[in-house]
């Protein structure tokens, strides 16, 4: 086994970040892996949130009471109600099965091989990674909030009021802030040497944080505080641990990719 060859010490440290960031964005830019999960989260969100909105037109009494909007009027605040339930969840999902296949690709299928002979060291090729993650989030937001804000003005609800701004702005926020609960994804993509033991994480988060609010603990679990934050309008002091958590979990992965090592 090898663990490659180091990477360089002198200035041009700046010149191999570069040019794994456009490496990294080139794939990125290629791949309908991601393509197709940001629209299919973009889509889904609009497409029920405004089924949400139908169903409290229709008087449907038993929809409605599953959706806890028993009492709820046609209008932008109940739309977004139900895109920020839906984002909750969804974001989650999408974001983890789109950082598992940007770290774990790679290592599913063999061609992690040629970084080990490339001056770029294999540290800085997955921080490049995790940002363009985060680009990916930051992009997949705002189609979110833009096909949600075109389906309530398709649906008759005209422009948004104050409050229904600050909730759209949130349901973005909210897509970005789960790009960074999933971090743990590209750890476990990293020691499971593929797509998979990512995959099963991001469920596991998901299961965590069901639980953690279920059982009223989950202000200040990473895992549960955007939600938290999104769903009740609540303080933004536990947001803080969202970061912190995700640094903690993206170093871990840096320094994995560090020593990782091939395998005969």
């Amino acid at each position: 086994m090898s663990r490659g060859v180091a990477p360089s010490s002198s200035p041009a440290r700046g010149v191999w970040w570069r040019a794994a960031l456009a490496a990294e964005g080139r794939k990125a830019r290629a791949s309908r892996t991601l393509q197709g999960t940001g629209l299919l989260l973009a889509v889904g969100v609009a497409v029920l949130s405004a089924t949400t909105l139908a169903a409290v037109r229709s008087g449907r009494a038993d929809l409605t009471a599953k959706l806890g909007l028993t009492d709820a009027v046609a209008d932008w605040s109940t739309m977004l109600s139900g895109a920020t339930q839906v984002t909750a969840a969804a974001s989650v999902l999408a974001a983890g099965v789109a950082l598992s296949w940007t770290v774990g690709r790679e290592l599913a299928e063999g061609t992690v091989a040629g970084l080990f002979a490339l001056p770029v060291g294999r540290g800085t090729t997955v921080a490049a990674k995790l940002v363009v993650h985060l680009v990916w989030a930051t992009l997949t937001a705002l189609a979110v909030a833009g096909l949600v804000l075109l389906a309530g003005l398709v649906l008759g609800l005209g422009l948004p009021d104050a409050a229904a701004t600050g909730a759209l702005l949130r349901i973005a926020a909210l897509v970005v802030l789960s790009a960074l609960v999933v971090q743990p994804v590209a750890w476990a993509a990293t020691l499971g040497r593929g797509l998979l033991p990512g995959i099963a994480v991001t469920v596991g988060v998901l299961v965590v944080a069901q639980v953690c609010a279920l059982a009223g603990v989950g202000t200040w679990v990473p895992f549960v505080a955007p939600a938290a934050w999104a769903l009740e309008a609540g303080p933004a002091g536990p947001l803080a641990t969202v970061p912190v958590a995700a640094l903690v979990f993206a170093a871990a992965t840096v320094r994995s990719w560090q020593r990782l090592e091939l395998v005969a």
